[in-house]
């Protein structure tokens, strides 16, 4: 199926590299016209012009309030609304909750989670006069649903997520505005295979049932199918994509 968000505006935050390529290259496909906001210009640049005319590079910080409100102002005067948007950007570096600084806990939710709060925040008055919205979070299955030593920060944000989703969806119900969650296993990216190298990740993808790791686009078209219409009526749940790796009771 292709053309499901056609006409539609959307802005993705963090969709220059991974996850957040794969959600972009699904959302033009299905014909929205996309506004990636994200921090790294190369990258950004490089993705608008393997998308040329249907996806425009917007840099912006996630965890700043004033880049959020700027970058809500930039799509409405370019646009004139803002259908989607779908939220992508995260980091997750490690470290045991004994050796983990101060400074590495806010940045992590500051990004992993004021920033979808403070976008939300940014475009929920667009939406609200158009009494239609439709709001995507990249969340986790870890935080949530299973965990690992060094990610207390990561799983606090991603847990944080859907509390935020359920929140978002209950004061957007009003006014046509749904929010969920997608809330995936591993994904298989660039980064992922640099920095784990070829033997964790065919261990990886032992762990999971189905055999192998997510492909960025599957979780884009998750993310296209909660955009869409035939979804008008999912909002404040998450979805889980992982293959079934949180399904066995126990490592046989």
């Amino acid at each position: 199926m292709s053309g499901r968000l056609e006409g539609k505006t959307a802005i993705v935050l963090g969709g220059s590299r991974g996850i957040g390529e794969g959600v972009v290259a699904v959302l033009v496909r299905e014909g929205a016209h996309v506004v990636n906001c994200d921090l790294n210009q190369e990258l950004g640049e490089a993705v608008a012009k393997r998308h040329a005319g249907a996806c425009e590079f917007y840099r912006g910080d996630v965890a700043r309030r004033a880049d959020m409100q700027a970058l809500a102002a930039h799509v409405l005067k370019q646009r004139g609304r803002i259908d989607i948007l779908c939220q992508v950007a995260g980091i997750y570096p490690n470290h045991l909750i004994e050796d983990l600084p101060e400074e590495e806990w806010d940045r992590v939710l500051a990004v992993n989670l004021k920033g979808p709060f403070l976008a939300i925040q940014a475009c929920f008055p667009s939406m609200k006069k158009n009494k239609s919205g439709r709001i995507v979070l990249t969340g986790s299955i870890t935080g949530p649903h299973v965990t690992w030593p060094e990610h207390a920060h990561y799983s606090a944000s991603k847990a944080g997520l859907v509390g935020l989703a359920r929140a978002t969806a209950l004061e957007g119900a009003p006014f046509g505005i749904t929010c969920n969650v997608v809330e995936p296993g591993n994904v298989e990216t660039a980064n992922l295979r640099r920095e784990r190298g070829p033997d964790h990740m065919a261990a990886m993808a032992r762990a999971v049932p189905l055999g192998r790791l997510a492909l960025p686009e599957e979780i884009g078209e998750a993310m296209a199918f909660l955009a869409s219409d035939a979804a008008s009526y999912i909002t404040g749940t998450t979805l889980v994509l992982d293959g079934g790796q949180i399904l066995p009771e126990a490592r046989l």
